[in-house]
């Protein structure tokens, strides 16, 4: 008997039939493989670019780090916004409501672009005067307000991009999203290589070969990034509504006009979401403005701490996407068996694959900071860093992946206020506390022990299995 495919087993969930536990850990491996696969990709384009930026100094590599906080705040928000539409769409395709899918898809293209253009104008109007506010020195404050601006130039096409990524991994197709952010990062580096340095000859196999480039330091990592990430959100949006099967738009005619009902259903997602994302990283500002007085060794080690750790918390991503949707289709086929099975299966998975990984980032700590900066300072506070977090990955990722669960039946307003309640009670409080004793270890200890504190409250309520009621269809 031929095994079965993706849609084969995401169909049963729609038509109420029954799944066994293979199928559903099947399917589970199945969405989350390409996620996992797309993350760390992103993962390996922050480490060569952070490589990039870090070869030329600890003022550059500290003007991205300043800033690098605020800018997950924007980005938080942008996929807040996104979340309320695509969330619905799961619904709908669980319910086998494919036309009224599509119809939330129009209002949301709509809808996203202009919420992107209210980002972009925020981050146009703070860029001059947010490094001062965090406190940045005088010698990286131009370099991160100019890196600052480009990114929010970029905001539109960036909401755009997570919103067709989102849209077609709760349709159930994990793998174009997944390979088109892999050829994001693939761009990225490309770009950056050529706009960070300049026009030089180099050596291969005695012979001289030529490598054009513009020489624009700081600027042009920024810019490498935006040209990729344009190029990906028209990408996105072609297979979205040009060759989805499920969604592309030439299936039927419809109002790409906002609606109330729509606007309202992704205001109850987005809203507590996006609320959290500002919250949460305002706390992770905060943190930045804690780190900031211990100096440009500490800033930049801090920021490529905060990078290498992606390399074991993104995986737990890719698995939360695959949970949203699981979770999300089954909300809307009314299969709350299902719901509770695909959230355990999903949350264990997290955790077993952020513990192998911790492991490997704590013997590999030296490895991985070696790769980013020459600086012998920033390496020896960078690998302390890395030991610290890798004992909260396990529990990191139960926070992660149950959030992602959560998410899919539309639970979000109590997960955010734990969120938020987690990182200002315990990781900001012991971080002031911590930091003028201990400095930059004082700091990951913070953060280590809001980790874990983080997951122990997102598994109970998982186990409580009051998210199961909060659905909105």
């Amino acid at each position: 008997m031929p095994k079965e495919n993706k849609d084969d087993l995401l169909s049963l969930i729609r038509q109420g039939k029954p799944m066994t536990l293979r199928q559903q850990l099947r399917l589970t491996v199945q969405l989350s493989t390409p996620a996992i696969l797309a993350q760390l990709s992103v993962t390996i384009m922050q480490y060569i670019d952070a490589s990039m930026v870090g070869s030329l100094g600890a003022n550059q590599s500290a003007s991205i780090g300043l800033v690098e906080t605020t800018l997950w705040l924007m980005w938080g928000v942008c996929s807040a916004a996104a979340t309320g539409f695509y969330v619905q769409v799961a619904h709908h395709i669980g319910g086998k409501r494919n036309k009224e899918a599509r119809s939330v898809l129009r209002q949301s293209i709509v809808s996203a672009f202009l919420f992107g253009l209210i980002m972009m104008l925020i981050g146009v109007s703070i860029s001059p005067y947010l490094p001062g506010w965090l406190g940045g020195n005088a010698d990286i404050v131009k370099d991160a307000s100019t890196y600052f601006l480009i990114f929010s130039l970029f905001m539109p096409v960036l909401l755009m991009e997570m919103l067709g990524a989102g849209m077609l991994r709760c349709s159930g197709n994990m793998f174009i999203p997944s390979m088109l952010n892999i050829l994001m990062c693939v761009m990225d580096v490309i770009f950056n290589f050529l706009l960070i340095f300049p026009s030089r000859t180099i050596t291969i196999l005695g012979q001289s070969l030529f490598i054009p480039g513009a020489g624009l330091a700081v600027k042009g990592a920024a810019m490498g990034t935006a040209l990729a990430e344009v190029i990906t959100a028209i990408l996105m949006l072609y297979f979205l509504c040009a060759r989805s099967k499920e969604l592309r738009l030439s299936l039927d005619k419809g109002s790409f006009i906002p609606t109330w009902s729509c606007i309202k259903k992704a205001f109850r997602i987005s809203f507590p979401m996006g609320l959290q994302h500002i919250v949460m990283c305002t706390a992770q500002i905060t943190t930045t403005i804690i780190v900031a007085p211990l100096g440009t060794f500490a800033i930049a080690a801090n920021s490529f701490g905060i990078v290498a750790e992606s390399l074991c918390y993104m995986p737990g991503y890719g698995i939360s996407d695959a949970a949203t949707t699981l979770v999300g289709q089954s909300t809307g086929a009314g299969r709350k068996d299902l719901m509770k099975r695909f959230a355990y299966i999903c949350v264990i998975m997290g955790m077993i694959v952020m513990t192998v990984m911790g492991f490997i980032m704590y013997v590999a700590a030296p490895l991985m900071m070696g790769m980013m900066t020459p600086v012998e300072e920033i390496r020896e506070l960078g690998v302390m860093a890395l030991r610290i977090e890798a004992f909260a990955e396990p529990m990191f990722a139960a926070a992660i992946v149950s959030y992602g669960v959560f998410v899919g039946a539309t639970d979000t307003i109590i997960p955010s206020g734990m969120n938020f309640f987690s990182m200002w009670a315990v990781r900001i409080t012991l971080a002031a506390i911590l930091a003028p004793i201990y400095g930059l270890k004082g700091v990951w200890i913070a953060m280590c022990v809001e980790l874990c504190f983080r997951g122990f409250i997102f598994l109970i309520r998982l186990r409580s299995g009051k998210w199961m009621n909060k659905a909105v269809v």
